[in-house]
């Protein structure tokens, strides 16, 4: 009798055991930490210069995934924003120097929809939208005479250096690539930005508009899988 029992326990066990492991196989597993960087092509938006400018920016990033389609990104950008030239008639141009810090909250398709049988929504299930708080460092240079009134008493105010609160708001696409396991373990991220300025010095002047700063970016990067191995509810492989 104890024999039999052995052998049953035995074998629950390792049937056990490889349905765990066909789990894992089927797709199942993810990294709940991922490290990234990338590049974008930025541009002050509602700039207070006559002309806009694109201007490259770079950033690092650091994600936890609650699921593989639920992420909180922690992300530091820096780089310049630009615009203005000497020949427009304000004469305003600007080169902001900056560095910005913000987290967001990411929510993907496939958190919600069923793509298991369907190749459209599995193509799908990667679209995300993101949005969370922020904290952007104006370094500027301005010409020093356009902060002071010229013959006709027309001037910019404005400050070289400020601090302001921002609101990052994104859209965008991961392309997750699987390693021998099944495991997302590289994601390729293209995105679109906005990111509001709760201030008007993104650019150094300040003309009295109602509506603050803002720029948006155009942004491609990549993000590895660094650890902590979870399961998730549902395959996610097609």
């Amino acid at each position: 009798m104890t024999q039999r029992f052995f052998k049953a326990a035995a074998a629950t066990l390792l049937i056990s055991f490889f349905c765990l492991t066909a789990k894992a196989q089927l797709g199942f597993e993810y990294a709940q930490y991922d490290v990234g960087f990338g590049a974008a092509a930025s541009r002050v938006v509602g700039s207070d210069a006559e002309s806009i400018t694109i201007a490259p920016t770079g950033h690092v990033n650091f994600t936890y995934n609650v699921s593989p389609f639920i992420n909180y990104v922690v992300e530091a950008q820096g780089g310049i924003l630009k615009g203005g030239a000497a020949t427009d008639k304000s004469k305003r141009v600007f080169e902001n120097k900056f560095a910005a810090v913000m987290l967001r909250a990411q929510l993907q398709a496939g958190e919600f929809i069923n793509y298991s049988d369907s190749r459209i929504m599995n193509g799908l299930k990667n679209f995300y939208l993101s949005t969370g708080v922020g904290f952007v460092v104006n370094k500027l240079d301005i010409d020093p005479t356009l902060r002071v009134p010229d013959e006709t008493g027309f001037y910019t105010p404005g400050r070289n250096h400020s601090n302001q609160l921002l609101i990052p708001t994104r859209i965008g696409y991961e392309f997750k690539v699987f390693n021998k396991y099944n495991q997302p373990s590289v994601k390729i991220d293209i995105g679109y930005q906005l990111n509001y300025v709760l201030g008007d010095d993104l650019d150094g002047f300040e003309t009295g508009r109602s509506k603050n700063d803002a720029y948006d970016q155009f942004s491609i990067g990549v993000k590895f899988a660094i650890g902590g191995i979870t399961s998730y509810r549902k395959s996610i492989l097609y």
